[in-house]
């Protein structure tokens, strides 16, 4: 049984000058334990539909449409009550967010911001919420933890900021976590220093990770299998493996190809992928990539592919797949 499943979600902002269709028909599913990438350009969906499990999407603006479902251990995320929904968010399921900066608080010490949530959820003492937070800051790669228990965000670097993030998300042993963009804003070697940290926590606590970047790289390091998300939709789903080197959407293949090859014997220029995504206040008829593919047919701009397995547990919603 999965641990969370959503199917056919549906997100809309309404905006002065329309409603924009931000998520269309978005379905998957995690298993405890397990990692999955979520990958795509920006604006294609990939944060909204985090923010979407945990309900911190603000109201009215975004609106989740009728018929959309996420389960979660079975029960539907989107009936929950406000106090529901306090006890689930930084305790089953707890959320990184892009930039730590932003996230953690100027005014308030990090071992304060740490202890809060131990304090709130596993209801400790203020004594043992601080004894917990050393050893999670420990656990997180922070030198010297109890002289930063008392430090401000401000005096810490970015990837110890980062860590701090981790230790907030993962202090209460959550079953799913969701890291939106966790190494944009770091370098090669702290991003490797945070990936190596995640995986370490993912096999220490059996959590599963929905991981939410735009890079590669850092999907092939950490994640089973992989979602491609594309105007809102998930146009090609499956293993690493398959996706990798065995794609079967035209947008998957233009993001591959637009990564720089190390091991290349000959000087190649980075392919991009020409023109801009669709406009989301009113979606094309057809495939959404079809205006920016080397290879549209007619079908392509009348009628939405649907996913097609392709392989096992690999599927991609595109008509050249259609025999």
């Amino acid at each position: 049984m999965n641990l969370l499943q959503i199917k056919n979600l549906e997100v809309e902002f309404a905006t002065y000058g329309g409603s924009i269709q931000a998520v269309r028909g978005v379905s998957f599913g995690i298993e405890p334990g397990e990692c999955i990438a979520v990958v795509g350009e920006s604006g294609c969906g990939k944060s909204v539909t985090a923010k979407s499990i945990l309900r911190l999407l603000p109201e009215p603006q975004a609106a989740i449409k009728d018929g959309s479902v996420i389960l979660f251990k079975g029960e539907n995320v989107l009936k929950y009550s406000e106090a529901q929904l306090q006890r689930l968010r930084g305790n089953d399921i707890s959320m990184i967010f892009q930039d730590p900066m932003t996230s953690l608080n100027p005014t308030m010490t990090v071992g304060r911001q740490i202890s809060e949530v131990l304090i709130k959820h596993q209801k400790l003492s203020r004594a043992q919420a601080k004894e917990k937070t050393i050893e999670f800051l420990s656990l997180v790669g922070i030198a010297n933890p109890a002289a930063r228990f008392r430090e401000y965000p401000g005096s810490l670097s970015g990837g110890m900021r980062q860590r701090i993030m981790i230790a907030i998300a993962m202090c209460c042993n959550p079953k799913l976590l969701i890291a939106d963009e966790p190494t944009t804003a770091l370098d090669v070697t702290i991003q490797a220093q945070i990936l190596n940290l995640m995986r370490d926590l993912q096999q220490r606590f059996n959590t599963a990770i929905i991981l939410i970047t735009h890079d590669l790289g850092v999907v092939a390091n950490m994640a089973r299998r992989v979602l491609v998300f594309y105007a809102g939709q998930i146009i090609e789903e499956g293993s690493c493996e398959d996706v990798f080197y065995r794609p079967r959407h035209p947008y998957t293949w233009g993001l591959i190809k637009s990564m720089p090859r190390l091991n290349s014997e000959h000087k190649e220029d980075l392919m991009s992928i020409e023109g801009t995504p669709p406009d989301l206040f009113a979606p094309p008829v057809g495939c959404a990539f079809a205006a920016r593919c080397t290879h549209t047919m007619k079908i392509c701009t009348r009628r939405t592919p649907a996913s097609l397995e392709v392989g096992e547990n690999h599927h991609a919603a595109c008509w050249l797949n259609y025999k």
